[in-house]
């Protein structure tokens, strides 16, 4: 059996493809298969004249999402789906499929959740999972060629590591316990024995949320390191970034051109360094005279945006009555992109006026809410590290300046809207720091005794961060929803499939 990523290893040779039927198109005397086995799809033509008459006969009885086995003769042509195709000599059936509910047709997204175990076969998430596959391969890699030692932190946990109020609590032998919402407290107790470690799993928190940035289940990658201050920490994690991204750009080209991904914005994050700027700073900037001003320009833009492909769409209606049968296919296909854009300009057009308002109006000491990320991010075309954060809406383990007023934490916001994908700091390593901490924040005192150790038994400088892989594919890819990123998404009201 030969997969079909391989078939440029075996131009003008006979081989056997498995997989199943992606589309179909026939006439009087030809079938044209497009067959995917899961590594990519290839045209398969069946014809009259080099198979038999019950092979061709057979061929035609198949419909989409028909598993097959086929056997032919690989030829290059540039004009096919992945530049080969198979003129095929065999054929035999291992099922018919029954109706397939996913179409080419438009499907609302509440459909397509409820049969996420389909939707994953179809082109775009197919690629999507690609992308994640190299970005998970890619930290791997990254991490254990610095030297660092990947480690487990439990699932269950006793202690909650940034408040209980987002935590799903669970029975545990009669005893309390939580899903981990981090591991991080686990991985500095593992740096204090290795140096240089990170955890890579899956996370919780049942916040009520069901924005596209929102998932209660996720995965989190969490580097901690020994001897590390806040800039160390934070040229590790651009380093991190800049080598998902440029690895993706030279190993998933055909899965970002699936996803239709605008990949000069990405080349831009491997050739520039990332910009920086302190909490205060990014306020000034947010509430600043030039924010106001871009937010006007961008809802003049869109409705002039708006206009034009409103015109180019009743255009093409009235096209659409006498065009050939070819064309239809493209007029359709095009509607349809009109119809995606013209939802998002009109969500832009909504927001835009309360972005504004959110902006101008912004106290210092807030926290920066989606919309914030965004406005402020649509003035730079790489990431942001933002520092040096008010004290009071940072977690306890954060280590604090000289002024006790701000915690020297970082966060990293993607450019194009897609917000937070690190928060990291340095930790705080004093012990007596550490328990007025606890103390303040209301925290039961015996369930941290045992990090409160890593502070009495050879304590050091340290840091780390986490990264939310979903927030990152989303970002990568360009999908407008975290639900794509995972295969089987866990959202607020969504348990199934």
């Amino acid at each position: 059996m030969t997969y079909i990523n391989q078939l440029s290893n075996h131009e003008g040779q006979i081989v056997t493809l498995k997989g199943w039927i992606y589309n179909i198109r026939s006439s009087k005397a030809i079938h044209f298969l497009e067959v995917r086995d899961g590594t990519g799809l290839c045209q398969c033509i069946v014809s009259a004249d080099d198979v038999t008459e019950d092979v061709f006969e057979t061929a035609g009885t198949l419909n989409q999402e028909s598993s097959l086995e086929i056997t032919g003769k690989v030829m290059k042509d540039e004009r096919s789906v992945g530049g080969y195709e198979l003129h095929a000599n065999g054929l035999t059936i291992i099922q018919i499929a029954e109706n397939y509910p996913i179409t080419p047709k438009e499907h609302g997204v509440e459909f397509l959740m409820e049969n996420r175990h389909l939707w994953l076969r179809s082109r775009k998430q197919w690629a999507a999972m690609r992308v994640r596959n190299e970005i998970i391969f890619t930290i791997h890699s990254f991490f254990q060629g610095r030297g660092f030692v990947q480690m487990d932190s439990p699932i269950f946990t006793g202690n909650a590591a940034e408040g209980s109020t987002t935590l799903f609590e669970t029975d545990y032998f009669d005893e309390k316990a939580y899903l981990a919402q981090t591991g991080q407290l686990y991985g500095e107790a593992m740096a204090m024995a290795h140096g240089l470690i990170y955890t890579f799993g899956p996370t919780f928190r049942a916040e009520k949320s069901k924005t596209r940035r929102h998932l209660t289940e996720f995965w989190m990658i969490e580097p901690e390191m020994a001897f590390y201050d806040l800039e160390m920490n934070m040229n590790l994690a651009e380093d991190m970034i800049k080598a998902i991204v440029g690895t993706v750009l030279k190993n998933r080209k055909e899965e970002l051109a699936i996803l239709e991904r605008d990949t000069t914005r990405l080349e831009m994050i491997t050739e520039k360094r990332f910009e920086r700027m302190t909490y205060t700073d990014a306020v000034n900037k947010l509430k600043s005279d030039e924010t106001a001003a871009l937010l006007d320009e961008m809802a003049e833009s869109r409705r002039q945006e708006l206009d034009r492909i409103l015109k180019e769409r009743d255009e093409l209606k009235k096209e659409h009555g006498s065009a050939k049968k070819w064309r239809k296919v493209q007029i359709d296909q095009r509607v349809k992109e009109i119809l995606a854009r013209t939802d998002q300009i009109e969500e832009d057009l909504r927001n835009i006026p309360a972005w504004k308002e959110s902006a101008r109006n912004f106290q210092w000491g807030n926290d920066f809410g989606g919309s914030d990320e965004t406005v402020l991010m649509m003035q730079f075309d790489v990431p942001l590290i933002v520092t040096h954060w008010p004290a009071e809406i940072k977690a306890f383990y954060m280590k604090r300046d000289e002024t006790r007023k701000l915690a020297l934490g970082m966060d990293i916001l993607a450019p194009e809207g897609y917000g937070e994908i690190v928060g990291g700091s340095q930790r705080e390593d004093d012990l007596e720091t550490m328990e007025k901490r606890i103390e303040e924040e209301g925290l039961d005192k015996d369930v941290f005794e045992w990090y409160l150790d890593l502070r009495r038994f050879g304590t050091v400088p340290h840091s780390g961060y986490g990264l939310g892989l979903e927030r990152t594919v989303a970002w990568i890819c360009g999908l407008s929803h975290v639900r794509e990123t995972i295969p089987f998404p866990r959202m607020l009201g969504r348990l199934r499939p």
